[in-house]
């Protein structure tokens, strides 16, 4: 037998080595840790880099549990060493299609703040696609990685047990199959949330610039166009096939109603009224009766929250503001609104009678949004008076007066008791009131706070600590306050997503928005937390909120509170931005950034406590 000499050996391995290292390649990673377009993890991720090969067991097997009623979620990572074609396709056969796949690829955003690549937009695809490297409509020079998103949904009678799958990449002659495993566990995620998770916007312009090839084919009709008002309902399903609710709102600082916002009115003092609904319904008819939802994995619903388009100027003139014509106006053409709803039985929305102006911006003499002075809650205090006068007192219709609030609040929820039953709070604020949320939800009122989207430069997991943190107050909900907004062109110049949680997609042939991994990531989130939530039977909500702040960041939930501070026995008009920073740093030292691993951990946790409910 003849041997090689060691030299032309250690060559020859090299060379094979080397082979291995340049051929096409697929990967699989659970959905907190994102590739960049050159096969690596983006840099707020790889703090969580350990993860990397946790969806894996033997013989490189795809790992997925999950409980029916929900999603598993996890991305795929084509890397080939140079430009080729190539195609991927995943699959879990299941002969009663209970359980479903959705393949989206990932679009690398460029961000203008640090120059690096962030995938986040996703395009859904079919479950076999078919593209080449560098994809040619993303434009990236020498890219060597595109990325996947997988969604795999378990319906809730699906039968428990394990199904085999496969993912697989074809690139010239070189097949890659990573086999996949799926255990269906027999547990059922709840339909409703324990946490409201609320996606808002302002009016309805935004639409027109961001489809505005569809504007531009019937610019004079377009805003009451079927293909109109079918694009608004696409915004809601796609928030609520992520187990959260849209708002629009549809009026300015001015008091200004956008036509599909309201029915139509003619006259004035008693002889104001509603002429026509027609806009009106063809808007929000399906939202109120459920049938827009009715394709829906979630089954139709009515939408639960929508703003009205009360304001003080409409149905009233302010003109009148003070005499007796206001008031009959506002009471008359209210009580056709009550009217209205009952006959068409949309009793299952929580209607809401909000405030969203600011004197600075000189429409009103007073604050309707974030009251800071206590003289302005006079207005409050009327509007209430007037609304009891128009309502039957026995209405089934769900009327609530919403005060959206900061500086005062600890005041107006004694002085506003009885009138507003709709909180949304500054989160920063409300840490000082440990026993508001309580209190609150003890008379009966529902309490949210808000704040905005986290960036795309944030760890993958930053969005969760909104819906965790309103789970460990105790609070009902949390409000985005802007999420269809994501910038004049975020493909390529992106301002990192703060004002953006969905995308619109003209651009690749779709008239509808698309979803982002950040919503991907907050849905799945909600799904941990109504599954832990559930089990409250078994254990205190007490220990099972403390478990998960330990297993988020190692926090406790005392931690998530800030101490009252002495500015809250302050008048408000002496409150200072600065002190309100003092008084907050507390929960920002307390509450260590977990990074991209902060979610596995209580996704892992509400896992173990299914398997020991078994």
């Amino acid at each position: 037998m003849n041997r090689l000499p060691a030299p032309f050996l250690f060559l020859v391995l090299m060379v094979i080595s080397c082979q291995g290292l340049l051929a096409a390649d697929l990967d699989a990673l659970p959905e907190f840790l994102r590739s960049d377009p050159f096969g690596a993890i983006v840099a707020p991720d790889r703090g969580a880099a350990n993860l990397s090969s946790s969806l894996y067991g033997t013989q490189h097997r795809i790992m997925l549990t999950g409980c029916r009623g929900g999603y598993v979620s996890f991305q795929l990572v084509v890397k080939l060493p140079s430009p080729s074609d190539y195609t991927v396709d995943v699959a879990i056969p299941d002969r009663t299609n209970k359980v479903q796949i959705d393949l989206f690829r990932e679009w690398f955003h460029f961000t203008d703040s640090d120059r690096r690549y962030y995938p986040d937009a996703l395009i859904p695809v079919h479950g076999t696609y078919s593209s080449h490297l560098p994809e040619p409509d993303n434009r990236i020079r020498q890219q060597t990685a595109q990325a996947f998103w997988v969604d795999v949904y378990i319906a809730p009678d699906t039968r428990p047990g394990i199904l085999s799958g496969r993912a697989q990449l074809k690139a010239g002659a070189k097949i890659t199959i990573l086999p996949i495993q799926l255990t269906v566990l027999a547990s059922i995620i709840p339909g409703e949330d324990v946490v409201t998770i609320d996606h808002n916007s302002y009016g309805s312009s935004w639409l027109a610039q961001q489809f505005a090839t569809s504007y531009q084919h019937n610019p004079d009709h377009w805003f009451e166009s079927e293909q109109f008002f079918r694009l608004i309902h696409a915004y809601h399903r796609l928030f609520y096939e992520h187990r959260g609710i849209f708002h629009q709102l549809g009026y300015g600082h001015s008091g200004k109603v956008a036509p599909e916002f309201a029915p139509l009115l003619e006259g004035s003092g008693r002889a104001k009224h509603i002429t026509s609904w027609s806009l009106y319904d063809r808007h929000y008819g399906p939202l109120f009766d459920g049938m827009a939802f009715s394709a829906s994995r979630r089954g139709s619903r009515p939408i639960p929250f929508v703003y009205l388009p009360i304001n003080p100027e409409w149905p009233a003139s302010y003109e009148f503001w003070g005499e007796a014509g206001y008031e009959a106006e506002f009471v008359n053409v209210v009580s056709q609104i009550e009217r209205h709803f009952r006959e068409k039985g949309w009793t299952h929305t929580n209607f809401e009678v909000f405030f969203n102006h600011k004197k600075r911006y000189k429409g009103f003499p007073w604050d309707g949004d974030e009251v800071r002075f206590p003289e302005d809650l006079k207005y409050f205090l009327e509007y209430g008076r007037l609304l009891k006068k128009a309502l039957p007192a026995d209405t089934p219709v769900r009327f609530v007066f919403r005060a959206d609030v900061s500086w005062d609040m600890e005041q107006q929820f004694k002085m506003l008791e009885g009138v507003v039953q709709l909180w949304c709070a500054s989160g920063g604020i409300l840490s000082f009131y440990k026993d508001a949320p309580k209190m609150l939800r003890k008379r009966g009122d529902v309490i949210w706070y808000y704040g905005g989207p986290p960036r795309v430069t944030d760890s993958s997991a930053a969005i969760t600590e909104l819906p965790l943190r309103a789970w460990l107050w105790g609070v009902n909900g949390f409000v985005h306050w802007l999420t269809v907004s994501p910038g004049e062109d975020p493909w390529f110049h992106f301002n990192g997503g703060q004002t953006a949680l969905v995308y619109s997609v003209e651009r690749f042939g779709l008239n509808e928005p698309i979803p982002s991994i950040r919503l991907k990531i907050q849905r799945d989130c909600l799904q941990d937390l109504v599954l832990l939530d559930s089990f409250k039977g078994d254990k205190s909500l007490d220990a099972l909120r403390a478990g998960a702040a330990r297993k988020y960041n190692d926090s406790t939930p005392d931690d998530w509170w800030n101490p009252r501070p002495a500015l809250a026995d302050l008048p408000s008009d002496r409150w200072l931005g600065s002190a309100i920073d003092d008084a907050t740093k507390h929960t920002r030292q307390a509450l260590r950034d977990p990074g991209a691993s902060g979610w596995y951990n209580v996704h892992q946790y509400a896992l173990s406590l299914q398997a020991e409910a078994k």
